[in-house]
């Protein structure tokens, strides 16, 4: 890989795992850093510009519960990446966009001035620079501690700090969101799946501390409401900070046999609900549950075209006809800046199993957010590239997905997963707590 900004190749050592960043390195923060680790200068050429503190206030004209409108709608395209040429841009692109512009001659980036937009409440940049010097990985890497609230990992030493810090990022205390996922056949034809989903972030609430967690990280729910068939399954997940010596605690309500049972199946390579076979659960949200099977590589620091700003595909004056498309969606309405991305390769570690034995993620480095995911096959061929187009909700200052895509470029389909333009926003305004996900009261709630 050219351009490493970071070249040093970090092996996870029981020393490296444990080690917390110093009082000098954690001053760093919110001076040449931005608050949660980013490099806070543009860089050279001028095609990322200075971190400035993100959108911190919606536009003018904003109420919450809108569809959030595009700060950037009148930027005008910088140039247009296709096959044809390809060659000049092909040192900033993962694998996976290389691939998928060499598969489908329609396909192309459409590049766009960057703007670093992602921001969080100061009390999650002060909680970060608190935690800096105190948190750590467990002897296994499989958790963390001395963390709560911040981002535990800002300057990070190796690729599963990163991946940590992903894990915790900050979405908020609480949202829910109505969303579509569409799995289209080759010629674009797709059922619409409509899920209800619901979160308590428990790490990140008001002060939270270690001892009150209950090793607790995340707390699910997610009600599929359509088509008839699959409406009235409900899944509730509590998401463990270490799922090693705690496995992830999930339930399922089936509303055929009206009956709550554990899921221990929803996690690692199993299949994501409802998606025709086109992700693994463990790639909701780019990545998710326990990293134990593999072995994270930190490959250092890049300038790479990623997808970014996406509000036109968050727009309600997008219809999902708009977007889903055949083989890949309308990548019209799609919208790429140039962005510094933390580069992880995961390779599967001897003596365990899944469907992908390697995956290389790009992890924004102003949010946290894993931006692209490239996944690859036993043979070592590149078979899905994932990205999350991610916008700021600004009501809320949460740099989050609004469209997740997993093109499958063996069997020429996609999945689409966020899909959000003909439903209600998502809901930053809840108050929840942990008696709400409760798995005695799913059989209540099922409906069929």
């Amino acid at each position: 890989m050219k351009r490493i900004i970071l070249s040093t190749l970090l092996t996870l050592t029981a020393a490296g795992l444990q080690a917390a960043i110093s009082t000098d390195q954690a001053a760093r923060l919110g001076n040449d850093l931005t608050p949660l680790g980013g490099e806070k200068a543009g860089n050279a050429d001028g095609s990322i510009p200075a971190w400035t503190g993100g959108i911190t206030t919606p536009p003018a004209g904003y109420k919450v519960g809108d569809h959030h409108p595009d700060p950037y709608a009148d930027d005008k395209p910088l140039y247009t990446i296709t096959a044809d040429n390809l060659a000049q841009y092909q040192d900033k692109l993962t694998a996976g966009h290389i691939a998928v512009l060499k598969a489908y001659p329609d396909y192309h980036l459409t590049v766009y001035p960057s703007h670093r937009s992602a921001s969080n409440p100061q009390r999650i940049y002060d909680a970060t620079k608190a935690i800096a010097t105190t948190a750590k990985l467990t002897d296994t890497g499989n958790g963390i501690t001395g963390a709560t609230i911040g981002i535990p990992f800002p300057i990070p030493e190796n690729g599963l700090q990163v991946i940590w810090n992903h894990l915790t990022r900050y979405r908020g205390i609480a949202a829910d969101r109505h969303i579509g996922q569409a799995a289209p056949l080759r010629n674009g034809s797709y059922n619409m799946v409509e899920f209800e989903d619901d979160f308590f972030f428990n790490y990140c609430r008001e002060g939270m501390t270690e001892a009150n967690l209950n090793n607790t990280l995340t707390y699910f729910k997610q009600a599929v409401v359509a088509p008839a068939r699959l409406a009235g399954t409900i899944l509730v997940v509590h998401e463990t900070m270490d799922q090693v010596r705690e496995p992830r605690r999930a339930w399922v309500y089936n509303p055929g046999r009206r009956r709550v049972t554990r899921a221990p199946n929803v996690a690692y390579d199993n299949p994501g609900t409802a998606a025709d076979g086109q992700r693994t659960s463990d790639q909701f949200d780019m990545f998710n549950g326990a990293p134990d099977r593999y072995e994270w590589k930190l490959v250092g620091k890049k300038e790479m075209i990623v997808p970014y700003n996406s509000y036109k595909l968050h727009s309600d004056k997008v219809k999902y006809a708009d977007i889903l498309k055949p083989l890949h969606i309308n990548q019209n309405l799609a919208r790429y800046e140039m962005h510094r991305v933390w580069v992880v390769d995961a390779t599967l570690k001897p003596g365990t199993s899944h469907l992908y034995p390697r995956r290389t993620f790009y992890v924004d480095e102003d949010s946290w957010q894993i931006l692209a995911a490239d996944q690859y096959d036993s043979r070592g061929a590149l078979w899905r590239a994932s990205e999350a187009h991610c916008i700021n909700y600004y009501d809320a200052q949460v740099f989050w997905s609004t469209l997740e895509v997993h093109t499958d470029l063996q069997n020429g389909r996609y999945l689409a997963i966020g899909l959000d333009n003909e439903g209600s926003m998502y809901n930053f305004g809840l108050t929840r707590s942990p008696a709400d996900y409760n798995p005695d009261s799913l059989r209540r709630e099922g409906v069929r």
